[in-house]
């Protein structure tokens, strides 16, 4: 914790108060939605790329919030995996949409965050006075673009840098990393993994989500015993990875994933996944001319780094900070969406940050409901906005890969 003592007196935070206030140049968030998460390389989503999902999903966006496109002259959108971040396709998917081509277009990779980082891309550019109206998105197929073809190629003559060496480390080890160094036994993080998932599970089955997904058509490939295909098309509506019964006595008896004495498995780690998600963004101003609805006020999103063989940490640096700049506390803040990318580090940031265990990802966490990359920070403003009341303070954070965090706070209106 010494990086937030070095952050002591550095900071001009802002009264509670004057955040509550509302003034015409205000970033304001109009509509946030997403898709179901479906099942890396076996969901319904399997069979389509990023740009396919992005241009479905943006259609159903268009027509749900009745924006008119020629509003929007900037898209951001995150995505992790594709090559060039999806500079290429996901430009053609928002245009395949119907975004005209007067909007300009960003691609954003900031791993885990990239959807996060749309939105403060957007944000920014509000409030900056660069446009008055954007759209920020998250898009990723990891069924198609998950596995060792995503490894980063490193030039020989960095190869050996310990820095190097440290930003290579695999996610998972450097969530052994956090549990050993802070010493979170498994039966903890089995117990909050299956937390998650029973979360989860009532949340789908109350319905708690069906404002928030938008369904879509996908197109799934069947191949029959002569190697005929089949196209299928099907409307997919509903999170795949919830499922009923899971307790802390099941996910003990699943194998550790990455090393054999390790306390990380696929029960308490993030799901792989595939989907979207987006945050249409307005100045005040124009929002209230044209008569759209005001979801929430963006306040402030802040991204720090620590050390990458412990990246996990992330959250519970970049909370503290997000927190200080905007002169706001842990019990001011209703609803924390913390993703899990793996229990012990979320564990271990939540605590760090002591926040109220009622508090964090009531709805469940991307252990449960999966963890679509690029797509995920735009997913938590879709989730937090369903969870807050009139007037509530909402936080969204995450750990990033190569050791960094980043965290966001909104306001409910």
């Amino acid at each position: 914790m010494d990086r937030l003592n070095q952050l002591s007196g550095q900071l001009n935070p802002s009264s509670k108060q004057a955040l509550l206030q509302k003034n015409p140049d205000d970033v304001v968030i109009v509509a946030a939605y997403r898709s179901a998460l479906t099942k890396g390389g076996r969901g319904s989503f399997k069979d389509v790329g990023s740009d396919y999902l992005l241009a479905t999903f943006l259609k159903a966006f268009i027509k749900k919030t009745n924006i008119d496109v020629n509003l929007i002259e900037d898209v951001a959108c995150g995505n992790v995996l594709n090559r060039a971040a999806g500079a290429s396709e996901h430009r053609g998917a928002c245009l395949a949409a119907g975004i005209p081509n007067t909007a300009g277009f960003i691609a954003i990779n900031r791993q885990c965050s990239s959807g996060l980082m749309a939105i403060s891309e957007i944000a920014n550019k509000i409030k900056v006075g660069e446009i008055d109206c954007g759209l920020a998105a998250g898009a990723e197929s990891m069924s198609l673009n998950y596995g060792a073809d995503a490894l980063p190629k490193v030039d020989k003559r960095l190869a050996e840098d310990d820095g190097m060496q440290k930003c290579l480390i695999p996610m998972g080890i450097t969530n052994e990393n956090v549990a050993e160094k802070y010493s979170i036994p498994r039966d903890v993080q089995d117990a909050f993994a299956a937390e998650s998932y029973q979360k989860a599970e009532r949340a789908v089955s109350s319905g708690a989500f069906k404002d928030e997904i938008l369904p879509i058509e996908t197109v799934i490939e069947e191949e029959d015993d002569d190697d005929n295909i089949t196209y299928i098309k099907k409307i997919v509506d509903t999170d795949e990875g919830p499922r009923k019964g899971v307790s802390a006595q099941s996910l003990g008896k699943l194998k550790p994933a990455f090393k054999p004495t390790g306390t990380t498995h696929a029960g308490n780690a993030s799901q792989v996944s595939d989907g979207v998600a987006a945050v249409l963004l307005m100045r005040r101003s124009l929002a209230e001319k044209k008569g759209y609805p005001i979801e929430g006020k963006f306040v402030l999103c802040s991204a720090v780094g620590v050390p990458p063989e412990i990246m996990g940490v992330g959250p519970a640096v970049a909370i503290p900070t997000v927190l200080s700049k905007t002169g706001l506390t842990i019990d001011d803040i209703a609803v924390f969406e913390v993703n899990e990318a793996f229990a012990a580090q979320c564990l271990y940031s939540a605590e760090a940050c002591k926040i109220p265990k009622e508090k964090l990802n009531p709805n469940g966490g991307a252990i449960a409901l999966g963890h679509p990359l690029g797509a995920t920070g735009a997913r938590q403003f879709a989730t937090i906005l369903r969870l807050l009341k009139k007037g509530e303070f909402g936080l969204t954070s995450m750990c990033i890969g190569t050791g960094m965090g980043a965290a966001a706070v909104l306001i409910k209106e």
